[in-house]
């Protein structure tokens, strides 16, 4: 500084700052050879607190307010300075404005993914991302610990160091926590505020306090994006086969509407084919749906096996029985010739006497005698 600043700062009484900037935490009032006239005016607004610095050595700390600088508000300086009889000159201090109010938005997240043991998904990997608010708490700390002799310190000189804190203790935090991956989004204030409470004393230790965190987003691997994603579209898909059908119908409406082209008219024919042989099958189901056997008394019966029959006792289906084992409930009774007996191939039940194979199991009536 030349002259006519030495001079200037003689008669400038008027110690303030006004910050025009959204990111500045510390700020040096420049006086040339950092004199101060005795008895100027401090102005320290809100969310502001001023610290006077003497020879290197932290003294006073002003709250917001309008200090006279004199003997009488500046006890530690004059102290320092030994005016035990309001020796009246000027002096010189070092005065660090520190801005108190919250800084807000900053961003933290995890360079390098996390390895962690979920208990659905087994061994994964996830990322965490998030932001977080400070203020400075204790100014004569903060100076002493980060700013020091900086005259103009900003938040994205001290952000790096806070990020590393905030993830390490999130990344501790929730490989302790075992909460499933899939469970961890309704779980995210909870995290914040857990997250808050580990790194509380880092933040002490500076000076700060971090008056919010919050987690915004944990994400899985893009791999492991992906088959979640099929997985989450086969549950939605429901009924696979009638959506498959769904599919090839909708396609074929659009091969119809756009006929023209070698490559539509193979891809509708393609479809055409798909839904001839989905519809063959549904006709064949059909057909032998038609073929089974009328129902009996009490129900249809089940598919029969060949060469056995079943036979309808009491209005219940038994069965199927072999020519052998209706002989012998032929021969206890349990059979008789008006027994309804059914198998594969026979258009309805009918009577055992009428059916040629079991017609030998019971006796027939002699003939009438002839007469003389």
């Amino acid at each position: 500084m030349g002259l006519w600043d030495k001079i200037r700062g003689e008669f400038v009484d008027i110690i303030e700052w006004l910050d025009p900037s959204s990111d500045t935490m510390v700020r040096r009032f420049e006086r040339h050879g950092n004199e101060i006239k005795y008895g100027a005016q401090l102005v320290v607004r809100e969310s502001q607190v001023a610290v006077l610095i003497n020879e290197g050595q932290l003294a006073d700390v002003f709250t917001p307010g309008t200090y006279t600088l004199e003997t009488e508000n500046i006890p530690i300086l004059s102290t320092l300075k030994g005016w035990k009889h309001g020796f009246e000159s000027p002096f010189k201090a070092e005065v660090y404005f520190v801005n108190t109010r919250r800084f807000t938005d900053l961003k933290w997240g995890t360079k390098n993914p996390i390895m962690l043991r979920d208990p659905e998904f087994g061994p994964i990997r996830i990322r965490m991302f998030g932001s977080y608010c400070i203020r400075v708490a204790d100014a004569a700390k903060f100076i002493k610990e980060i700013v020091g002799t900086d005259g103009h310190f900003v938040a994205d000189e001290l952000t790096g160091q806070l990020r590393n804190l905030i993830v390490s203790r999130s990344t501790d935090l929730v490989a302790e926590s075992k909460i499933p991956v899939l469970d961890m989004a309704a779980n995210y204030d909870e995290l914040g505020v857990f997250i808050s409470e580990r790194i509380h004393g880092d933040f002490e230790e500076y000076g700060l306090d971090v008056t919010k965190i919050l987690v915004e987003n944990i994400s899985l691997p893009p791999a492991v994006e992906e088959v979640l994603d099929k997985r989450s579209s086969m549950g939605i898909i429901g009924n696979l086969n009638a959506y498959t059908q769904f599919q090839a119908a909708n396609a074929m409406e659009a091969a119809a509407e756009n006929p023209g082209g070698d490559a539509g008219a193979g891809i509708g024919m393609g479809m055409g084919f798909a839904m001839a042989n989905q519809m063959g099958q549904a006709l064949g189901g059909q057909n032998q749906a038609q073929q089974a056997p009328p129902p009996a008394p009490g129900g249809p019966p089940p598919i029969p096996q060949a060469t056995a029959y079943f036979a309808a006792v009491d209005g219940q289906q038994t069965g199927p029985f072999d020519v052998n084992a209706l002989r012998q409930q032929a021969q206890s009774g349990q059979v008789s010739a008006t027994t309804l007996v059914w198998s594969q191939g026979m258009a309805e039940w009918t009577e055992a006497g009428k059916v040629p194979d079991l017609a030998g199991l019971f006796g027939q009536a002699p003939p009438p005698i002839p007469q003389a």
